[in-house]
């Protein structure tokens, strides 16, 4: 969803641009800001990609907004509210890329078309298969695939700086290997779950050579396919050496955050692909790499809802566990992997294509089948032990197989215990989306009076406010703004009962500074303006 942020320190202009933009059928997200410096605390919050501004401001003005937004937000495209003798000041702006203007008095119509073509603009920068070319041109898929098994080699154990120099330029790795790295863990989902092998890489690719685009602005990336067909990307700043402070630190995650956002969006757009990202906010030395990596892995796991075009990001206490063992069997790898991710499918079709092999081994019910049977048996006692699951799946039984009568019956048996934990997987996910939902709703009604924008709410438990929006929808079966709206009619009318309280005042602990911006609210919602409901309240 593109976010659009309107600017003038007049309160009945930018209330009256945000009213009638809110009336729109036009896919915007919209905040409003009373000052520039206002405007500017939005931009730290969020990624913004339309700000509609009035140049002449008190304090921080249009030109000095402009200047903070481009150090942080370069695809923004910039829309200045103009007088006529502001000309002087348009020149300087105008010299800048996306930025355009206008002038006061042309009306809301002229307003609506610039706007509305800036959208456009936006959305075909999104359609990224040129940019895939452009970068294929950078990169080969022959280096892509040394670089993903220099990656696995990494994670083995610590390398000493002046190899990982030596190997780093060998690779064609734009990274500096003495200073601190930043990772991010995509998960992709196609729509489509019948694919091949070539097929998912080739889709794995395509998102990493997008990703060299979008990150380019701030940072050197270098994106990597694991060994769960995931992505995993290394990131440095590229200001200030390299060695920012924490605050640095912090915008260049924000940034992160933003341009993932926007990747999410073309991939969905052009590819019908969807992929939730995790984001590790510490940067980490190299000697850490393989326990971050595993940590912000493991995280995603830990999601509400079924993490669809997610952004989380997390911080860890300070590592000191040891690298763990890399050394499973290829088969069973893949059925961890499948177990990990929650692929029920993926999972049983291997699982049974193991299991028939077996079967039609000349030595049937040999060692083969008992390797089989306990390679898997403790695969899923490990999943079981990691995430404690002994009270809720049954594990009597799964490491005797002389205690089934048969091997039929002892590969049925890990079958069930493997379902029941993609059922409860599915379960647990759905539990954990209701207290997050819970937990916006007890916010909303505690804070009605306060800021309950998305970014806000989004903050309160740490999402991304485009996957807040949908898994609030998804969950509640209505629009979050439009239960926020729900809320406040509620508490005013409650409010109204009170003949103590003056119009205005009700507005106010409703989230409503303006009365005439709360008299047009509450009418819209209940067809008669506070008096008239108080007058009927009355009578």
């Amino acid at each position: 969803m593109i976010r659009m942020l309107i600017v003038d320190d007049e309160e009945i202009i930018t209330d009256g641009l945000f009213d009638v933009f809110s009336q729109l059928n036009l896919d915007l997200d919209l905040y409003k800001a009373y000052s520039g410096e206002e405007a500017l605390d939005w931009m730290n919050k969020t990624r913004v990609d339309i700000v509609l501004s009035d140049i002449r401001m008190p304090g921080m003005d249009g030109l000095e907004l402009m200047k903070s937004i481009r150090s942080t937000w370069l695809h923004c495209k910039i829309i200045f509210l103009t007088g006529y003798n502001d000309f002087d000041y348009i020149y300087e702006a105008t010299q800048t890329q996306g930025v355009s203007y206008l002038l006061k008095s042309e009306g809301y119509d002229r307003i609506i078309k610039v706007v509305t073509d800036a959208i456009h603009e936006l959305e075909n920068s999104l359609k990224f298969h040129h940019l895939i070319q452009q970068s294929r041109e950078k990169l080969t898929t022959l280096e892509t695939l040394a670089q993903g098994n220099y990656f696995r080699y990494l994670l083995q154990g610590a390398r000493a700086v002046e190899e990982l120099e030596v190997d780093f330029r060998k690779l064609g790795i734009a990274l500096d290997p003495s200073l601190p790295v930043l990772v991010a863990v995509g998960d992709l989902q196609r729509t489509d779950m019948h694919h091949s092998f070539a097929e998912s890489q080739e889709t794995a690719l395509a998102v990493k050579f997008l990703a060299e685009t979008f990150l380019a602005e701030r940072t050197n990336s270098l994106g990597i396919i694991d060994r769960y067909g995931g992505l995993v990307w290394l990131i440095q700043q590229t200001y200030g050496n390299g060695t920012g402070s924490d605050e640095s630190y912090s915008r260049t995650v924000m940034f992160l955050e933003g341009q993932f956002e926007l990747m999410q969006q073309a991939c969905m757009e052009s590819m019908g692909l969807t992929f939730a990202v995790t984001i590790c906010a510490d940067p980490c030395q190299w000697i850490q790499l393989n326990e971050v990596y595993d940590r912000v892995r493991s995280q995603q796991y830990w999601r509400a809802g079924d993490g669809v075009q997610m952004v989380q990001t997390v911080s860890f206490e300070p590592i000191e566990t040891a690298a763990h063992s890399r050394t499973l069997r290829e088969k069973a790898e893949s059925l961890a992997i499948y177990l990990e991710g929650g692929g029920r499918e993926g999972f049983l079709h291997l699982f049974n294509e193991l299991k028939e092999t077996a079967f039609d081994e000349p030595a049937n019910g040999g060692p083969f089948l008992l390797e089989l049977y306990y390679t898997i048996a403790l695969l899923l006692l490990s999943y079981i032990n990691r995430w404690e699951l002994h009270d809720k799946v049954g594990t009597t039984g799964l490491m005797q197989r002389d205690l089934h009568t048969s091997w039929q019956d002892s590969f049925k048996f890990l079958q069930n215990i493997a379902e029941s934990l993609f059922d409860l997987r599915v379960s647990v996910e759905r539990n954990r989306a209701a207290a997050v939902i819970e937990k916006v709703r007890s916010y909303i009604d505690e804070h009605i009076g306060e800021d309950l924008s998305l970014v806000r709410l989004a903050s309160v438990i740490h999402f991304n406010p485009s996957y807040l929006s949908r898994l609030f929808k998804q969950e509640s079966g209505v629009n979050l703004s439009e239960y926020i709206d729900e809320v406040r009619v509620d508490k005013a009318k409650d409010l109204l009962k009170q003949d103590g309280l003056k119009i205005g005042e009700v507005g106010a602990q409703v989230g409503y500074e303006a009365p005439h911006s709360f008299t047009r609210f509450f009418k819209k919602s209940t067809g008669v303006t506070p008096l008239e409901y108080r007058e009927i309240l009355r009578k």
